[in-house]
C-alpha cells in the first residue's frame, strides 16, 4: 500500500480543490470568482496525475512480481518510502474535509490601519432612492476622501461582520482582496446608537453616514454610520468586496 502513497496524495489534494471549486461556492473564500477555472483544471489535473501514477506503479509492482530475478541480480528493491511520508495525508485530507473558514475580525484588525493613499477630490453621482446599498470600500471612499460630500443626507444599508475597537467601539467590516485573500485589507465604518452583536456575526447595518473632520484628514476614518437598525444575515457565499 505505502507504493501508492504519492497517488493517494495527489488524489486527495486534487479532490479538495475540485470540492472547493466544482462542486461548491467554498472557493469564494480564498480567490476571487475569475480564477475558478483555473482551479477546477488544477484539481482535474491533479486527479489524473494521481491516475496515471497509480497506473506506473501498479505496472512497476507487477513487473517485479513476476519479472526474471536474474535481471535484477537477485536483489530486491526497498521499501516505497518511510511511513513518516504517509503524515503528509493529513493536511490534504483536512483540506477536502474540513476547508478553513473565510478570514474574519483577527484579519480585519491587523489590516485596519493600513489604508491606500488616495487624493479628495469629487466622485460620480450616486443612484437615487434610499436605502442606498454600497460596499463598505465604496462607502469609505466616499465618505473619507468626496470633498462634494455625496453621502451626505443618504440613508445607506452596509453589509459586513462585526469587529470591535479597544475603547468599547464596533464596526461593520469587510475585508477587500484583489487577488485572494493572501492580499486582503479591512474596510469598515464605525457604527454609533445601537448595541453590538458578537464579533464575526454577519449584519447589515442601515443609517445615514455622520462626517467627521475634513475630507483626506486622519480624523475622517474609520467613517462613521448613525445606525437606524442592525439585521443579522447569513454570511454570503462570496464574503470578499474586490479591491
Amino acid at each position: 500500500m505505502r507504493r501508492y502513497g504519492p497517488a493517494v496524495l495527489l488524489a486527495l489534494v486534487g479532490a479538495a480543490i475540485l470540492r472547493v471549486s466544482l462542486f461548491s461556492e467554498l472557493y469564494l473564500r480564498y480567490v476571487q470568482a475569475g480564477l475558478r477555472p483555473y482551479l477546477v483544471v488544477s484539481g482535474v489535473t491533479l486527479v489524473l496525475l494521481a491516475v496515471a501514477v497509480a497506473g506506473v506503479t501498479a505496472g512497476v509492482r507487477d513487473e517485479h512480481e513476476h519479472g526474471d530475478d536474474g535481471d535484477h541480480g537477485g536483489h530486491s528493491h526497498g521499501p516505497a518510502g518511510p511511513r513518516v511520508a504517509w503524515f503528509l495525508t493529513l493536511p490534504a485530507l483536512a483540506l477536502l474535509l474540513f476547508p478553513p473558514p473565510a478570514l474574519g475580525s483577527y484579519s480585519a484588525e491587523r489590516e485596519a490601519a493600513r489604508r491606500a493613499t488616495q487624493g479628495v477630490g469629487t466622485f460620480p453621482a450616486l443612484p437615487s432612492g434610499n436605502p442606498l446599498d454600497l460596499t463598505l470600500g465604496e462607502f469609505g471612499s466616499r465618505a473619507v476622501y468626496d470633498s462634494g460630500r455625496s453621502l451626505k443626507g443618504r440613508t445607506l444599508r452596509l453589509t459586513g461582520f462585526v469587529t470591535r475597537g479597544g475603547d468599547g467601539t464596533w464596526y461593520v467590516t469587510r475585508l477587500l482582496v484583489s487577488c485572494c485573500a493572501a492580499d486582503a485589507s479591512a474596510a469598515k465604518a464605525e457604527v454609533r446608537g445601537a448595541q453590538a452583536p458578537p464579533v464575526d456575526t454577519w449584519v447589515t447595518v442601515t443609517g445615514t453616514w455622520q462626517p467627521e473632520g475634513e475630507p483626506g484628514s486622519d480624523a475622517a476614518w474609520p467613517p462613521v454610520i448613525d445606525a437606524t437598525s442592525v439585521r443579522r444575515v447569513p454570511q454570503p457565499d462570496n464574503p470578499y468586496e474586490k479591491r
